[in-house]
């Protein structure tokens, strides 16, 4: 199978259970999937193997559920690029979100044994994980929150515990400023009320996170669209981080 053949069967593996949850949730899904970067980086660099308790705050319609289902599916059959690492198997993958309606569709398209709750991250109990994935969310809270929750984000992990922090670079010139327009857009349409965000530059996203107990590198994570996003890739510290498969 060419590249692009397969690029295409696990899209349509990942987006195909979220016909069951209505026409927006099944569009909306194909065209995050096959528009982030950040889910294709997630598989190609082994971000979340060996992770077997994952923890999704603010996890929307559960795409990352589906994407790794889709992922393991995808290398049971033989069917994986020989470049990359094995598809990440975890034991347990949790969602927290605010907003009921994609808790619901997320549920309706994965079946009663996935696990995802409605709840504001802010005072949700994240009890125990091995990795943590926050995309696009934390710049939605104020400063003193977004705090609290790295702080609890490092309760909850071991050392050399992996957090994956998606964020917009304030730094980012008219990117930034696109990004926060079309950021505003998506929110409207998904009903969210709009509010002003907390946003930082990548250097005091890391300052902070060193603050909370974490060691950080950047990778941009805006290649093939027009945004100023940036996954921190952070680990607990506390002692040497674990190996992690990161290619040139």
């Amino acid at each position: 199978m060419d590249t692009a053949s397969w690029r295409a069967a696990l899209l349509d593996e990942a987006s195909k259970p979220y016909r069951k949850a209505g026409w927006f949730a099944y569009f909306f899904a194909r065209g995050k999937l096959r528009q982030d970067p950040v889910f294709r980086a997630i598989l190609e660099r082994g971000l979340l193997l060996g992770r077997s308790r994952i923890l999704d705050l603010g996890c929307g319609q559960a795409l990352l559920v589906a994407w790794l289902r889709a992922a393991s599916c995808m290398h049971d059959r033989g069917t994986w690029p020989d470049a990359w690492p094995p598809a990440p198997r975890p034991l347990s993958t949790r969602g927290i979100d605010l907003m009921t309606r994609d808790v619901e569709r997320a549920r309706s398209a994965l079946g009663p044994d996935a696990d995802v709750v409605t709840g504001d991250i802010r005072d949700a109990e994240f009890g125990a994980a091995d990795a943590i994935v926050v995309l696009d969310v934390l710049h939605y809270m104020a400063a003193s929150a977004q705090r609290d929750v790295l702080n609890r984000a490092r309760s909850a992990l071991p050392v050399g515990g992996l957090l994956l922090l998606r964020i917009c670079d304030a730094g980012g010139g008219l990117r930034y400023r696109y990004t926060q327009w079309v950021d505003k857009v998506v929110m409207l349409l998904r009903g969210h009320s709009w509010v002003v965000p907390h946003c930082r530059r990548v250097d005091e996203w890391q300052a902070l996170l060193r603050e909370s107990g974490f060691s950080s590198e950047a990778l941009p994570m805006s290649k093939g669209t027009p945004f100023a996003n940036v996954l921190l890739i952070s680990h607990a510290s506390g002692s040497a981080s674990p190996a992690h498969y990161l290619p040139g």
